[in-house]
């Protein structure tokens, strides 16, 4: 498996510009949508960008689209399929979780996963996901990043959310 970035301060300064980035995007308390984002603006983060979509009754999520670099993290095509599809049930179960409270709390989200559940306990994403709304208010979608950076180079602080 190959990192796409060396360090833990290339992956920071990435999520800085896709926060950034989702954050003028926003109006007044408003979320943006879907309709709000242009690949153009940030094409070099296109790799190893996801779109998630929410899905309702009961809550569950499906990848709707993910970067080409995500690849070689999964080891397969995840466009397209559930959570239960992409990972075992452990790392499914931290993914609800962690995705329930961006749709629940309609706030960005960011933390550390460990790729052990893929056989690489020496690497992790550093991810971020940014809740999306159709309508300005209730997620529909998250826009995601990951960055995967071996636990030997964490040294910025950012503990698993």
């Amino acid at each position: 498996m190959v990192a796409q970035i060396g360090a833990p301060a290339a992956a920071a300064r990435a999520h800085e510009a896709l926060f950034g980035y989702w954050a003028a995007r926003r109006t007044s308390a408003k979320l943006p949508g879907r309709r709000d984002l242009d690949p153009a603006d940030i094409k070099r983060l296109l790799p190893t960008l996801s779109l998630i979509d929410v899905l309702a009754d009961p809550l569950d999520f499906r990848v709707r689209l993910a970067g080409t670099g995500l690849y070689d993290v999964y080891g397969r095509e995840i466009t397209g399929r559930r959570l239960g599809d992409v990972y075992n049930s452990a790392a499914a179960d931290y993914w609800r979780v962690e995705l329930a409270k961006v749709v629940t709390e309609a706030k960005p989200a960011v933390g550390v996963h460990s790729l052990a559940w893929r056989g690489a306990s020496h690497l992790s994403l550093l991810w971020l996901r940014l809740p999306l709304a159709s309508n300005g208010g209730d997620v529909d979608m998250i826009l995601g990043y990951d960055a995967v950076i071996g636990l030997g180079q964490m040294s910025s602080g950012i503990r698993a959310a």
